[in-house]
């Protein structure tokens, strides 16, 4: 027994690495004094560990898929691809966190070792095998959220987010939580393929719809997986928490919860679901509602906003259904669709914020109105804004264009054409608000002679390199795809 507990910690490699790292930064940070304004050794320390855990998530990505821990855990390949990109969009925030004036001198370290542990989490949610592992790894990534989003202890918005986190948080666990203990009264096991086995079963001996008894158990499993991603009607906490919590926080709020989530309701969807009968006609009914109502109230919202952070918020939760919708299309093609999507969503999200945040320090609010005339002052940051906002929105031939293509593309081929043309709606709807904050850059006159320190030659290479993808991956996104697709197996 020692011998294969030790074997399956091998397969386990990412996630350790991730846990001393948090570790070492617990160590380090309590070396520093309070008012310390270097911590670059802990960021350093945080950086290289967790880039050699996103290394061995890698390898893992093409190494055999198995099962550890008695199979609570999958090692496969989509949850390895989870991995490294939540590992990708932590570091992202962890840079901004240390260059953001919106985070307290003295809780920067604090900020480094919580979204480790909040990665740690994502990971266990990105592998989880049963639905004991799957509600561990949910409340490893809410309770230290609810923490990070109360960072700025001296404003009332950011104590509210914290406790609105709180609350939805709690409720949408214990729902959900309700709905895992009557699934498992009627199966009488938590692991997931045992699990399908026997909703196998109960299809073939009882024709005439047992299943239907399973219905609303699964409409409340849902509520703590939908609450993560942001998506309606569980969306309501989103922008008010992320226009308290500081800018690195709200930065990694959309990152990494939001792979996460997705992460394991494609994993239980492939599963459970992947037999025609009633209950999961109705599971796909509501994935495909949910989606379609999230992109519809993200983008809609997101039109009267003042705050830029406001906007975004809601444009994640927008882009949030649009990976859902990718959900819909139970085959490899949705799966890689859904892969490209949250490749591109994270680099097009981390310019976004990087060039928000340094304008939201040097005018201390994220009104649209502080990018106005940025062109004149920061041409190449207003410039990258630009077609980053154009990326988002969906125009060709940048990467988010691309992104949104294959998703509806892959409901188009499945005859969902429906649903195909509310997304693409959408997305006609989602350029009034991003083209917004272009046409201030652009035709509006700056406002003051401010100089916008923050935007150095480092700020500015950083985020000049984040941005290539963005252009890179709509160019030779068939290459992309191509390297996807080996990471388009979930483990049966």
């Amino acid at each position: 027994m020692p011998f294969n507990y030790l074997e399956n910690l091998t397969h386990y490699i990412p996630e350790l690495i991730i846990c001393f790292t948090m570790i070492a930064c617990i160590l380090f940070e309590s070396a520093y004094e309070k008012n310390d304004s270097d911590r670059g050794i802990l960021y350093l320390i945080a950086i290289l560990g967790l880039g050699s855990a996103g290394v061995f998530a890698y390898q893992k990505i093409f190494a055999e898929n198995t099962f550890i821990l008695g199979s609570a855990l999958a090692i496969d390949s989509f949850s390895s691809t989870a991995k490294v990109l939540m590992i990708i969009g932590t570091i992202g925030a962890l840079y901004l966190s240390k260059i953001s004036k919106d985070i307290y001198q003295d809780l920067k370290g604090e900020f480094v070792i919580m979204s480790t542990g909040v990665l740690v989490g994502g990971c266990l949610l990105a592998s989880a095998n049963n639905m004991l592992i799957l509600y561990i790894g949910i409340e490893t990534l809410s309770i230290l959220s609810y923490v990070m989003a109360s960072f700025k202890k001296t404003d009332d918005r950011s104590s509210e987010a914290g406790l609105k986190y709180v609350l939805y948080g709690g409720v949408s666990a214990a729902v959900m939580l309700f709905g895992m203990s009557h699934i498992y009264g009627v199966l009488g096991t938590i692991n997931f393929q045992e699990m399908a086995t026997a909703l196998s079963g109960i299809a073939q001996s009882y024709p005439n719809n047992q299943l239907t008894i399973l219905i609303p158990s699964f409409i409340l499993f849902i509520a703590g997986i939908g609450y993560k991603i942001s998506s309606v009607p569980f969306h309501m906490w989103t922008p008010d928490v992320y226009e308290g919590s500081p800018m690195p926080v709200t930065t990694f709020f959309s990152i990494v919860p939001k792979i996460a989530g997705i992460t394991i309701l494609l994993r239980v969807s492939s599963l459970f679901f992947s037999e025609s009968n009633l209950l999961s006609v109705s599971w796909f009914g509501i994935i495909s509602s949910m989606s379609i109502l999230t992109i519809t109230v993200g983008n809609i919202a997101a039109i009267g906003q003042r705050s830029v952070k406001r906007m975004l918020a809601y444009s994640s939760i927008s882009h949030a259904g649009m990976m859902m919708l990718g959900i819909v299309v139970l085959n490899t093609v949705g799966m890689r669709s859904i892969l490209f999507y949250a490749v591109t969503y994270i680099f097009m999200t981390l310019v976004a914020f990087y060039i928000l945040s340094i304008v939201n320090d040097e005018y201390d609010n994220d009104h649209f109105e502080r990018f106005s005339g940025l062109i004149y002052k920061k041409p190449l940051m207003a410039i990258l804004m630009a077609v980053t906002m154009f990326s988002l929105a969906g125009i060709p031939p940048l990467s988010g264009f691309v992104a949104k293509f294959h998703i509806l593309n892959a409901v188009v081929k499945e005859g969902y054409y429906t649903l195909a043309i509310l997304a693409g709606l959408n997305s006609v709807i989602s350029l009034y608000y991003y083209l917004k904050i272009v046409r201030l850059m652009v035709f509006k006159p700056y406002e003051g002679s401010e100089n916008l320190v923050g935007f150095g030659v480092l700020n500015q290479t950083i985020v000049t390199v984040l941005f290539i993808p963005i252009v890179m991956l709509g160019i030779f996104w068939a290459g992309t795809m191509a390297k996807l697709n080996l990471a388009n197996i979930l483990m049966n």
